[in-house]
């Protein structure tokens, strides 16, 4: 939408094609892990954009980022050449590996995740006087409103949806956090993790509960001692996300881009393991206020 300089002398992106421009026309939300996308040709357009991403991405900042005093790539990828066809996709797991690989060090995708919320503003200031020194025309409040990300709405209208579906079932659905039968009462999709301080809508992070538990659960970070005790009752809702034909690459997926160390293909008790150890990231790096449960 700005057309800011991507370099001295040159107005607009140098990597941007006629599919990156055609992405306004898409609403970031549409872009999130596991959107479907039917209408055959904004599938092609989306497929193509991220196809010219990933060539740009390993010709340009892969190939000229090194490791200090060395000129060994900090970072190792390779594309795979896809056919790209005017039909319907997802942006599930195996869509996205089709492009390719990219592999990250262990050690510093550890660091990033850990000080992101330092690291961004940093980056984004920075490549702000970047591009006021490009052209000293642009307004710095202008450059950084063009560089704002679109922040994640609460949301939990299709877990909501999904609950009401499981809940025409007979047998029992039970709220995580008091194993009460949600049949007989008044239900809420919570937050495991506190929307208020991790903006994470994802399948495995919105669980069942009565609305006595969320409300007294709150902003607060459940203890790994009351997670441990509600196992049972999210693996129970987790199974029938999994059972879901619909839903079962989304939920998988999301698990994989949002916890430590999971897979599309981890077991159930896997990506519990993967809650809990980021749960114990929360709870360190934000010194989050824990929930020991219902009194």
């Amino acid at each position: 939408e700005h057309q800011l300089r991507q370099a001295p002398g040159i107005k607009g992106y140098g990597f941007a094609k006629d599919d990156f421009y055609r992405l306004k026309q898409v609403s970031p939300h549409d872009l999130r892990i596991g959107s479907p996308f039917y209408d055959p040709n904004a599938a092609a357009t989306v497929m193509r954009a991220i196809r010219d991403a990933c060539q740009t991405i390993l010709k340009m900042p892969a190939h000229f980022t090194t490791w200090p005093g060395s000129l060994r790539p900090m970072f190792d990828g390779s594309y795979q050449g896809i056919r790209i066809r005017e039909q319907a996709v997802r942006l599930d797991s195996a869509t996205l590996a089709s492009f390719g690989k990219f592999r990250i060090p262990t050690s510093l995708w550890d660091s990033m995740s850990r000080y992101a919320c330092w690291l961004e503003p940093a980056i984004v200031h920075e490549w702000v006087q970047l591009m006021q020194r490009y052209d000293a025309s642009y307004d710095i409040g202008k450059l950084h409103q063009a560089l704002q990300w679109q922040e994640s709405r609460r949301n939990t209208q299709q877990v909501r949806q999904l609950v009401s579906q499981r809940l025409k079932d007979p047998s029992p659905l039970p709220c995580v956090w008091s194993q009460k039968d949600l049949h007989r009462w008044t239900y809420a999709v919570d937050h495991c993790f506190p929307w208020s301080r991790w903006n994470n809508n994802d399948l495995w992070n919105l669980l069942p509960a009565t609305e006595k538990a969320n409300h007294a659960k709150s902003d607060l970070l459940p203890s790994a001692g009351v997670m441990q005790k509600a196992k049972q009752d999210i693996l129970h809702w987790w199974h029938y996300l999994d059972d879901d034909k619909i839903v079962r690459q989304q939920f998988h997926d999301e698990a994989a881009v949002a916890l430590p160390l999971a897979t599309s293909s981890a077991t159930l008790d896997m990506l519990f393991d993967s809650a809990l150890l980021q749960r114990q990231r929360l709870k360190a790096n934000q010194q989050l206020a824990e929930w020991m449960g219902i009194a």
